[in-house]
Formats: C-alpha cells, sequence, structure tokens
C-alpha cells in the first residue's frame, strides 16, 4: 500500500446532542436525510450538504484505499469551533465533537488520525481540553486563524501554542469565519479568495506579530491550503520589510528568515503552484492535504504531487509522507515515536 499521509481532512458526526444552550439559537445540527445522507444547519439555515463520508469510517476507508492513502488526519469541520461564545459553552461544545471523533476513527485501525479543537477564547479552558483530548487518543488540534478580531500573534492564542510546543502536539491553522459582503458572496469568493488571503494573514501574524522569536522552535504547526497566497506575496513581504521597516519592522528578522518554522500542505491543485510552494518554503515543510470530503477538495488524493514533473523522488517521498511522519511524531511503522 502507498505510504501516503493526508494531512488535511475533516468530519462531521452523524448527529449530536442540541447545543443550542451553548452555542445559541444559530447552533448547528445536523438534518438527517438517509443513512448516506445529511444536511449541516445552522438553526434554521442551510448550511452544507454531506454523506455518508463525513462520518463513516468504512466509507473514508474504501476511499483511501482507492487514492492510495495510508492514513488520514481527521480534523473539525471549522464551523463547529463555537469561538463567538463564552469559554465555558465552548469548551462543553468541544467536548462532545472531540469525544465523537473518536468514535468516528476507532473503527479504522489507527489509519484514522484524529485532531481535537479546543475553546481557543478561553486559552486555559483550551490548555485542559487539549490534554484531555491527547490522553483520549487525539494525535493534535486543529485551531481556527484567529478569534474575532485577536489573530494568532494574541497573547492568549500565544499561551496556547507553547502549550502544544510543551506537550510536542501539532498544530494545523484552518481559516474559518471569513468576511461577508456582497462582492465576496457570489461564485464562492469567499473561498476562492477570502480563504487564501486569511491564511496568509495568519502566516504574517507569526511572523510580524513576533510569535516565532519568542515562542519554542519545538512548535509543529501546519497551514492549510498550500499556506494561502502567502508563497506568492513573500518576496512583497521582504520588500516592505526593509523599505518600510519604521512600520513593519516588528520581527528580529525579515520575513523569509522564518520559513523553517512552519509546514503547508499540498491542496494548491496545479503543479506550477506546486512548485512555487515548495521552491519557497522547501520540500521538507510541505505535506500532502486533500480537504476531503469536501467537494472543494483535491481527488484523488495527492494527484498533483504525484504527477508532478519538477519533483524528484526523495522529494516526493517528503512530501507524500516523511514529513507528515515527523509532523505527526510517527514512526516509520506508523506508530506513535518514543514518549508520545
Amino acid at each position: 500500500m502507498d505510504r501516503t499521509i493526508d494531512i488535511h481532512t475533516h468530519y462531521v458526526p452523524y448527529g449530536w446532542p442540541d447545543l443550542t444552550a451553548e452555542a445559541g439559537p444559530e447552533a448547528p445540527w445536523l438534518r438527517i436525510e438517509s443513512e448516506s445522507d445529511a444536511m449541516i444547519m445552522m438553526g434554521s439555515k442551510e448550511f452544507r450538504r454531506i454523506q455518508a463520508d463525513a462520518w463513516d469510517a468504512g466509507t473514508r476507508l474504501r476511499d483511501m484505499d482507492a487514492d492510495g492513502v495510508h492514513r488520514q488526519v481527521v480534523s473539525p469541520t471549522p464551523a463547529f469551533f463555537t469561538y463567538g461564545r463564552d469559554g465555558a459553552q465552548a469548551a462543553k461544545v468541544a467536548r462532545i465533537f472531540n469525544d465523537l471523533a473518536l468514535e468516528i476513527t476507532a473503527p479504522a485501525d489507527g489509519r484514522l488520525i484524529p485532531f481535537c479543537q479546543v475553546p481557543l477564547q478561553d486559552p486555559d479552558a483550551a490548555c485542559r481540553e487539549l490534554e484531555r483530548s491527547i490522553a483520549n487518543g487525539h494525535r493534535g488540534v486543529e485551531i481556527g486563524n484567529h478569534v474575532g478580531d485577536q489573530d494568532l500573534d494574541s497573547e492568549g492564542v500565544v499561551t496556547f501554542l507553547q502549550h502544544c510546543a510543551s506537550l510536542d502536539v501539532p498544530v494545523f491553522v484552518h481559516p474559518w469565519d471569513m468576511a461577508s459582503s456582497p462582492r465576496l458572496d457570489r461564485w464562492m469568493a469567499q473561498w476562492l479568495t477570502a480563504m487564501p488571503a486569511e491564511t496568509h494573514l495568519s502566516i504574517l501574524a507569526l511572523i510580524l506579530g513576533g510569535v516565532f522569536d519568542r515562542i519554542d522552535e519545538r512548535l509543529k504547526i501546519c497551514f492549510a491550503h498550500g499556506g494561502g497566497s502567502f508563497a506568492f506575496w513573500l518576496g512583497r513581504m521582504e520588500n516592505a520589510w526593509h523599505g518600510r521597516n519604521d512600520v513593519i519592522g516588528t520581527s528580529a528578522f525579515p520575513p523569509s528568515h522564518y520559513l523553517g518554522r512552519f509546514y503547508v500542505d499540498s491542496v494548491v491543485f496545479d503543479d506550477r503552484a506546486l512548485r512555487l510552494l515548495v521552491d519557497t518554503v522547501g520540500a521538507d515543510r510541505v505535506m500532502v492535504g486533500s480537504d476531503y470530503p469536501y467537494p472543494l477538495g483535491e481527488r484523488p488524493v495527492g494527484e498533483v504531487v504525484r504527477r508532478s514533473a519538477f519533483l524528484d523522488e526523495d522529494s516526493r517521498r517528503l512530501i507524500t509522507y516523511r514529513n507528515a511522519e515527523r509532523f505527526l511524531g510517527l514512526t516509520d511503522g506508523g506508530a506513535p515515536a518514543a514518549g508520545r
């Protein structure tokens, strides 16, 4: 079997308890329409249609086998983060979904690797839920790229990231809650333009916010969707850091200095974009991701990496599984590394 590890997939449970008390009148719930078809609802509004591949381990494993994927990181769907409520309410929601995630991944004999969610708006509660989830079997954590107007360089988020570093827990950053406007509400423009921009802004926050200067280098953090637009605009950031240092000289070094501090996934869909990404961040910092099971994801998983004409075999192996093994703390045989 191919050793490919897909670092970026999502799950939705086949139903969950009423969350109105924790998440308010717009709380998510699942309108089940059949054994294999459902609609995610936000209060009375339809949010997204899903199928059994969102919750059924057998369906996922069949798709993985068809695509040559050995293991899959299974992360929350960001719509369920509940960052807009208070920490206690969000912690209850996180516990519910984290426990359901373990039920979804349990039948897969270790091929489905669960990542938890946490109430990121409350750093103490987030650290507690992280510890509980890791003790119960989660391997890492997915967080959103901001909490309200606070970006990843806010003190609370930095405290949480430092805790992740101290526990050797990998962090997957996924954009969410994009701005809405008449111009962005056409053509799925929120997903096509705002989502890449949100991820770019988050990497910028870690660099220009000085987070990488003061956080433990053990932090393993990965950004979804190829790091958004970061690779294309690194030169612009670099030029601004030197040309307008009076305004953005807030990091100890220029942006390019921090390229070895984070990972990105490979969901860029085009060989030319993948080449720019690899040339910018390095083959040792890119991991296969698919955004499975959602329709804007890549199928077959890792196809752009497999078919790429510019990658040599060593680089292809790094991207398809070796980098993910390091990120996840896995041994060559797929078991957790010593101490995990």
